[in-house]
């Protein structure tokens, strides 16, 4: 099969792109708005920009009827987010997060997931994620404003949270860590089986 964007709607448009790209990283970012409202929501378009400086990148898809969503809004405001990483035993809380809330309703609560303060930046974290990116907003790029259009934020990474029992030889343990990615449809991958190659 051969697509031709051109002929496509935004829709196959999506599928096409989600069931293919895959698995994709997730990051489960929480905000504050600027009303004291704790939002958190999971975004799969999600990954490393820079290690120097550290910056992160996520990109909201627009809203059917146009507009940022909570997170995106939330940190233009506020210019603070914690990016939390999903593992298995986090699958379930983080996909009640997805529901679309109203902005005065606080995920934390509908979804029953249990925060702490962050170390160096207002939004709340996840205490069972094992590693977390405090970060502060640098820039928004729009790319479109259309719906199904994209807009990438770029976060500057502050503070790194990583459980003591996954740091091992100065790095994540990979076996350990269990992360959770996106896959298309209402399909996640877990990773169970890892193959380790050397770099030639």
């Amino acid at each position: 099969m051969l697509f031709d964007t051109s002929a496509l709607d935004t829709q196959d448009i999506y599928r096409l792109l989600v069931g293919g790209i895959t698995p994709r990283p997730i990051a489960w970012i929480s905000t504050l708005s600027r009303d004291g409202v704790a939002n958190i929501a999971p975004y799969s378009f999600f990954n490393v920009a820079s290690c120097n400086p550290p910056v992160l990148w996520y990109a909201q898809m627009n809203p059917r009827e146009g507009g940022d969503k909570d997170t995106l809004r939330n940190l233009q405001e506020t210019r603070e987010c914690v990016v939390h990483i999903v593992t298995p035993a986090l699958l379930e809380q983080m996909n009640r997060s997805c529901a679309s809330l109203p902005p005065e309703q606080s995920e934390f609560a509908a979804a029953g997931i249990a925060s702490c303060p962050s170390h160096g930046v207002g939004s709340l974290s996840v205490p069972a994620s094992p590693v977390r990116y405090e970060c502060g907003l640098r820039e928004v790029l729009r790319i479109s404003s259309l719906p199904g259009g994209g807009s990438v934020a770029l976060l500057d990474v502050k503070f790194i949270h990583v459980d003591d029992a996954l740091w091992k030889d100065m790095q994540i343990d990979q076996q350990q860590l269990g992360s959770v990615g996106r896959m298309g449809g209402e399909f996640y991958s877990l990773s169970t089986d890892l193959r380790a190659l050397p770099r030639p």
